[in-house]
């Protein structure tokens, strides 16, 4: 686990607020030059720290219905296979590994339900998969594009 000062923290959460933050005007809300802040980004990415800095997208302004979520239960010998199918599937957008009762956690993102269900049928066709539970998202509660809180940051 990697330490971060102030500095570095408020880099990051300017980042995660505006992923267009400049550095020069990171290097007035720090106090610090130009260079300073494009060096400690750097040493934050080659450390992994920052993977990247990217849009968020709202995907209901392009078309698109409420994600799904989806729970597969999936044979443990054709786990690898799976997963390398699903990355490949264009309505895929987000793909997690898990424990417990079920093996993968995929978002799936489609202009229409129709879609999603022809998705599904194909998804149960495919080798491995055992089970398939979808949850259909209502609404967005929260989605946080911050450090963790106070409590836990004393951990970095």
């Amino acid at each position: 686990m990697h330490s971060l000062d102030r500095v570095d923290k408020l880099i990051l959460e300017r980042l995660l607020e505006d992923g267009r933050a400049s550095f020069s005007q990171l290097a007035r809300e720090t106090k610090l030059t130009d260079v300073a802040i494009k060096k400690r980004v750097e040493r934050l990415q080659r450390k992994g720290i920052l993977k990247s800095v990217t849009a968020q997208l709202d995907y209901a302004s392009l078309g698109y219905q409420k994600p799904v979520f989806l729970h597969l239960r999936v044979d443990p010998s054709m786990n690898a296979d799976v997963r390398k199918k699903l990355q490949s599937m264009d309505h895929v957008v987000e793909l997690y590994e898990t424990m417990g009762e079920f093996n993968l956690l995929v978002k799936v993102v489609s202009p229409s339900m129709e879609l999603v269900h022809r998705f599904l049928q194909d998804l149960g066709r495919l080798g491995g998969v055992k089970e398939v539970t979808s949850h259909l998202v209502l609404s967005e509660v929260k989605r946080s594009a911050s450090l963790p809180t106070p409590s836990l940051q004393k951990r970095l």
